[in-house]
C-alpha cells in the first residue's frame, strides 16, 4: 500500500477516536514520508505539532498503524511541509468557511472577505445552561421546521456569550438535514460592505437576488445597521421578501430592538414579530462545563480546583474565558508543566486586577515594542515579513481584546482596506494554534498590557 493511501486510512481511524478540535489541530496537516518494516516517518508542519504527537499521541498512532498492518520498531516525526501551491491552499481555507449554498449561488457579488458558516459551530459543542436554554430550544425548533416557528428569531445579549455560535449552529444543522438549502450567514458589517460595493459596481440586482433568495438568512450583530438609512431600507425589503416567502430569518444583536439607536420603526417592529430572547451571562456551572469541554477538546482533563478557579476568574465573557484557558494550556505545553492550581494562579492571578479600558494605541505600541520595531513601521506601508507579522498580530489582539470591527482595526493600523484586517486576524488565529513563536508572542504581549 502506498504511503499516502495508508496514512489516509490511519487518519480516518484517528479522526473517529479523538475530538474534532484535536484532529484538526494535531493530525489534519500531517503525512507519511517513509515507511519500511522497522521505521515510519511522519511529516508535520511545525515543531509544536511534532512535540504533541511525540508526547501525547504516539501510542495512538502506533496502535492505529498496527491495525493497518504496520508494526514499526520506531516512529519518527519530521518537520516537512507539502507544497501544494498557495492558490490551492487559499481556496481550501475559503471553502472551509463558506457554506455550499454560498459557493454555488450569487457568485457575482461574493467577495473575498465573505466568511460564511464556520463548521466548528454546532449544537453538539454548545454548552447549554440556565442562561441560554430558551435560546437553544428555540434554535432547535427552527431546525425542525424552518420558517414556521419563531420567525424571525432575535437573540440579544452581551459580548462573548455564545450568540454567534448558536445562530451558526442552526445554519450548519439545516444544511446537514438538507444540503440543498440556501443558508446565508452574514455579519452586518459584511452586509453593509457588500451593499456599498453593489452600488459602486452597479450590481444592485445581484445583491438583492442573493440575499432575498435565501431559505435561511442569518444576520449577526444587526445593531450596526443603526444610523445607516439607505442600508436599513435595503434590509427592510430583504426581510419582507424572506418573511413573506415563509423562509427563516435569524438575527443577533448586543441589545434588544427597542434599544438600538436610530433604527427605523418599521424594522424595529418587524424584529419583534417572532421571538426575542435575552441571552444572559453563563452561570458558574455552565462556565465550569465550558472549561471542561474546551480542555477535553485539547486532550486534557483539568483538575476541579483549576476549573473552578477559571470559572470564578472570568464571569461574563465566554471568549475571555476560553482565552484564559488557552493561555494556561499554551503556557503548560511550552514548559512541559501540569496545569495545577499553583501554576494557574501564578500565571493568571493578575487578570482580576486588569484595568477596564485598554486602548487600541496601547495594544499597537506594546506589539511594536515586543517585536522591537518602531510605531512608524507597524503603521506604515512596509511589507517586509518582520513588519507584516507584528502588524497582523496587532490586528489579531485588537480583535480578540477589544472586539473592534474590521474597518476600525484597519484604520487603527493605517490601512484603507479592511479585508487586510480580516485576512490578518484569520491567519494569526490559525497560526497561533500551530506556531509556538506566534502563540508565545501573543501571550507575552497580552500579559504586558495589564501590568
Amino acid at each position: 500500500m502506498q504511503e499516502g493511501v495508508l496514512w489516509q486510512a490511519v487518519l480516518g481511524e484517528i479522526e473517529l477516536s479523538v475530538s474534532r478540535a484535536s484532529y484538526v489541530t494535531w493530525f489534519k496537516n500531517t503525512h507519511m514520508i517513509k515507511q519500511r518494516d522497522d521505521l515510519v516517518v511522519i511529516g508535520v508542519p511545525n515543531v509544536f505539532i511534532k512535540q504533541q504527537l511525540e508526547r501525547k499521541f504516539n501510542d495512538l498512532i502506533a496502535a492505529t498503524l498496527e491495525k493497518n498492518g504496520l508494526k514499526p520498531a520506531r516512529i519518527e516525526y519530521k518537520i516537512h511541509t507539502v507544497d501544494n501551491g498557495k492558490p490551492a491552499e487559499e481556496e481550501s481555507v475559503l471553502a472551509q468557511h463558506t457554506p455550499k449554498s454560498t459557493r454555488s449561488a450569487g457568485s457575482a457579488i461574493t467577495h473575498n472577505y465573505r466568511q460564511g458558516l464556520n463548521e466548528r459551530y454546532t449544537f453538539d459543542n454548545f454548552i447549554v445552561g440556565s442562561s441560554n436554554e430558551l435560546a437553544y430550544a428555540a434554535c432547535q425548533a427552527i431546525v425542525a421546521e424552518p420558517g414556521t416557528k419563531y420567525n424571525p428569531l432575535f437573540l440579544y445579549g452581551g459580548v462573548g456569550i455564545g450568540k454567534t455560535h448558536l445562530i451558526q449552529a442552526v445554519g450548519n444543522a439545516v444544511l446537514a438535514k438538507n444540503p440543498d438549502a440556501r443558508v446565508v450567514y452574514v455579519s452586518t458589517e459584511q452586509f453593509v460592505q457588500e451593499f456599498v460595493d453593489a452600488l459602486r459596481y452597479k450590481k444592485n440586482t445581484d445583491f438583492a437576488g442573493f440575499y432575498r433568495g435565501a431559505d435561511v438568512l442569518i444576520v449577526d450583530d444587526v445593531q450596526f445597521l443603526a444610523g445607516k438609512e439607505k442600508i436599513q431600507e435595503e434590509f427592510f425589503h430583504t426581510f419582507n421578501a424572506i418573511h413573506q416567502g415563509n423562509r427563516q430569518i435569524i438575527i443577533s444583536s448586543d441589545k434588544p430592538p427597542r434599544d438600538i439607536p436610530t433604527l427605523e420603526e418599521r424594522l424595529r417592529s418587524r424584529f419583534v414579530w417572532g421571538m426575542s430572547i435575552d441571552m444572559q451571562n453563563p452561570d458558574f456551572e455552565t462556565r465550569c462545563a465550558i472549561i471542561q469541554t474546551k480542555a477535553q477538546n485539547h486532550g486534557i482533563v483539568l483538575p476541579s480546583p483549576v476549573v473552578e478557579y477559571l470559572a470564578n476568574l472570568v464571569q461574563t465573557n465566554i471568549r475571555e474565558l476560553e482565552g484564559a484557558l488557552n493561555q494556561l494550556l499554551a503556557f503548560c505545553e511550552m514548559r512541559d508543566l501540569e496545569p495545577s492550581l499553583a501554576v494557574t494562579t501564578s500565571l493568571l492571578g493578575s487578570v482580576k486586577t486588569r484595568p477596564k479600558h485598554i486602548s487600541a494605541r496601547q495594544i499597537i505600541e506594546r506589539t511594536a515594542r515586543h517585536y522591537q520595531i518602531g510605531m512608524e513601521d507597524i503603521m506604515g506601508p512596509k511589507r517586509d515579513k518582520d513588519i507584516v507579522v507584528p502588524r497582523q498580530v496587532a490586528m489579531y489582539i485588537l480583535r480578540s481584546e477589544l472586539h473592534l470591527s474590521f474597518p476600525k482595526i484597519a484604520r487603527e493600523l493605517g490601512r484603507k482596506d479592511h479585508t487586510t484586517a480580516i485576512h490578518s486576524v484569520e491567519k494569526i488565529e490559525k497560526e497561533s494554534v500551530l506556531d509556538s513563536d506566534i502563540k508565545e508572542a501573543i501571550i507575552k504581549i497580552k500579559e504586558r498590557l495589564y501590568v
